[in-house]
């Protein structure tokens, strides 16, 4: 049998495989593994879900690979996103982007569509859309990256928790945004932390404070449905507030470096500096605290104030030195007597961006299995929403209680002509969370 002749057998296992998962096949009680990918001239089908600016980015990224890579579906709420980020990808990637008008699909079912013709789906949409758009790209048998977050309440929660083990069984490459978790000074400095450079993490502060972010005026032609899936940000069903979509990096390092998850929360935030119509009903500060069932305690800050000292890090007490870590190319290590003992060396350090999709496609390509993020990465995600749970209601919030908690932030019914479970009162405004007052499980 020559090369060819291998090749082409190759790709005929490969269609078959990829098809009993994708039909829910099951063998000796376990989902037949996809091992690889399914397009019979061995490119790697993508498809686009959410073409704001991170899937914009998230298409780049994937076709920045060294993989033989097409883009040929893509799927949005709105035509005017979808359009203008179709026209960019086309212009900078001409002969890796494939999507005629018929596979340029809009509105809310239209993820489901895309889905069908990829072998590898991009999720980023707004992040309450991400555990039903997960659930099915798995059910299909597609490998997946994923955006963060991964969901904004409880019940989204765990659809990501249950979906992650169907990807398991059937042996799905999953890779969430948490793009720390890719960045090389992240990955070295943990890797010593966890060979005890610094013994056992007993304490630490994690950071996001900055300006904010942008604001969509309202316009008069729009449903009230319309104006929030455009504000996003400001909308917990689609967002989870900031300390959920933004904080989660920050906070999934303190999960990361204490190799655990809080076993309670508490904390207090408020309404400061944003505080009319424009920014919906999340807060602007949180602070909380995470503890874990060592009693080691991580304090969490994140703030949207304009004209503050900005501060994005991280850093952690151990029984033997302490670390300070950021997302600037900094890790270093120092003892107990304050000597520096580790200091990461930034020269040629990949962008974390590229890396997580690299990795991704490098397995995917290799018929590999070895990538566990949709777990981790949902575990993080509900530590962020226990620390919007515990600032909302002014109550400390246990992990067991929050992920059982049955509190669908969805709206009913997914239409334009549809009203979200939060509207604004006759000025506009919308009701803000309040402590010790505001149910939130």
């Amino acid at each position: 049998m020559n090369n060819e002749e291998l090749r082409d057998n190759k790709r005929r296992d490969f269609l078959k495989t990829s098809a009993l998962v994708a039909g829910g096949v099951m063998l000796n009680g376990v989902a037949f593994a996809a091992g690889g990918h399914s397009s019979v001239d061995d490119t790697i089908k993508i498809a686009l879900i959410g073409c704001g600016g991170r899937g914009a980015g998230a298409a780049t990224q994937a076709l920045s690979t060294k993989q033989n890579i097409k883009l040929v579906a893509m799927a949005d709420a709105f035509q005017d996103r979808l359009d203008e980020t179709y026209n960019s990808l086309s212009e900078k990637f001409k002969d890796k982007v494939d999507v005629p008008k018929e596979r340029r699909f809009v509105g809310f079912d239209a993820y489901a569509k895309a889905i069908a013709l990829a072998d590898v789906v991009l999720l980023a949409t707004p992040p309450g859309f991400r555990p039903s758009h997960f659930e099915e790209a798995i059910n299909k048998g597609k490998h997946v990256f994923m955006e963060k977050p991964v969901a904004v309440d409880s019940p989204g929660i765990r659809k990501v928790l249950a979906t992650a083990e169907l990807a398991k069984k059937k042996k799905l490459n999953v890779v969430v945004g948490l793009q720390r978790r890719y960045q090389t000074n992240y990955r070295e400095t943990v890797k010593r932390i966890e060979d005890g450079a610094i013994g056992d993490i007993t304490g630490g502060q994690v950071y996001w404070n900055s300006g904010g972010v942008w604001v969509n005026k309202r316009k008069p032609e729009q449903t009230e449905m319309e104006y929030q899936m455009r504000n996003w940000y400001y909308f917990n069903w689609l967002c989870g507030d900031h300390i959920v979509e933004q904080h989660v990096h920050n906070i999934d390092i303190a999960n990361w470096v204490k190799n655990a998850y809080p076993v309670s929360v508490q904390g207090t935030g408020s309404r400061a500096w944003r505080t009319g119509k424009d920014y919906g009903e999340i807060y602007d500060n949180h602070a909380v605290e995470l503890t874990y069932a060592d009693g080691a305690v991580v304090y969490s800050q994140c703030r949207h104030f304009e004209g503050i000292s900005n501060r994005v890090d991280e850093t952690f007490q151990g029984t033997k030195g302490r670390v300070f870590l950021s997302a600037g190319n900094q890790g270093k290590l120092w003892d107990h007597k304050g000597n520096q003992i580790y200091n990461y060396s930034s020269k040629n350090n990949p962008n974390p961006y590229q890396t997580e999709h690299d990795e991704l496609f490098e397995a995917i390509a290799k018929g590999e299995y070895k990538f566990w993020d949709a777990e981790r990465g949902a575990k993080s995600c509900l530590t962020s929403i226990i620390g919007r749970y515990a600032t909302y209601s002014g109550r400390t919030i246990k992990w067991d209680d929050a992920l059982n908690a049955d509190n669908n932030l969805m709206p009913d019914r997914l239409a334009w002509d549809a009203n979200p479970k939060i509207m604004p009162d006759a000025n506009g405004l919308y009701p803000i969370p309040t402590p010790g007052q505001t149910k939130v499980i």
